[in-house]
């Protein structure tokens, strides 16, 4: 089942392809759904593609194809229509609606990541279901946290990391680490002269210290889920 905005998302790049048989610009898709930023739009069509709906066409700008449609609610919205090249013209305050909160958006799981000793990283082939308020701008993957180095940091076994794609990091960030492109682990990401440290949060776990072309960032912990 895909949220409501989803929905209206898929409904309004279909009609769009059927009307002038080229994909809508992200630009056009933002305005289209009243999005304040793309990069909301481009989490709706990560989830589209995710759940089989629409795919990426190649070597091709802006160029999306609708595999399936879903069966319209019988309360569902009609599809947004682009905005009349016109002066745009201020809303009433009263008809300023917020996004719904409980949109929710489905995060490939990439497998479990290390906060302990580091593992081989997994390439998972699920998702997670995420709600996009715990969400900021930029594309987002989840991880299985195995281990408790991080528990100092409220990171513990069994939680699911939410991360933030990423190559770069700044002093005393969270990040996923990939060592020596074959292992992965979570841990705090420092410099320490020509040397990249690794620090665990947990007192009986020691810091690690790799030469920096051993060493890639994966990405910045953006948010974490709990199971009971």
């Amino acid at each position: 089942m895909l949220t409501r905005k989803q929905h209206e998302l898929l409904c309004f790049i279909h009609d769009r392809l059927a009307e002038t048989g080229v994909s809508p610009s992200f630009e056009e898709m933002k305005d289209a759904l009243d999005l304040k930023s793309k990069s909301g739009v481009h989490r709706l069509i990560s989830a589209l593609e995710e759940r089989s709906f629409i795919r990426r066409l190649p070597n091709r700008a802006r160029a999306l194809e609708v595999l399936r449609m879903p069966e319209r609610a019988p309360n569902a919205k009609p599809a947004p229509q682009a905005a009349p090249s016109r002066p745009a013209m201020l809303k009433p305050a009263a008809q300023i609606l917020p996004e719904a909160a409980n949109d929710v958006i489905e995060l490939p799981l990439h497998g479990r990541i290390a906060a302990g000793l580091p593992i081989e990283a997994l390439e998972g082939q699920t998702s997670l279901s995420v709600p996009a308020a715990l969400l900021g701008p930029g594309e987002h993957y989840a991880l299985e946290v195995s281990g408790d180095s991080m528990v100092e940091a409220g990171i513990l076994d069994g939680d699911f990391a939410l991360i933030r794609r990423t190559d770069v990091a700044r002093d005393g960030e969270i990040v996923v680490a990939l060592i020596d492109d074959s292992e992965a682990t979570l841990k705090y990401f420092r410099r320490e002269g020509a040397m990249v440290r690794l620090d665990p949060a947990n007192r009986a776990y020691d810091p690690m210290r790799y030469r920096p072309n051993q060493v890639r960032v994966q990405g910045r912990l953006a948010g974490l889920i709990r199971r009971y």
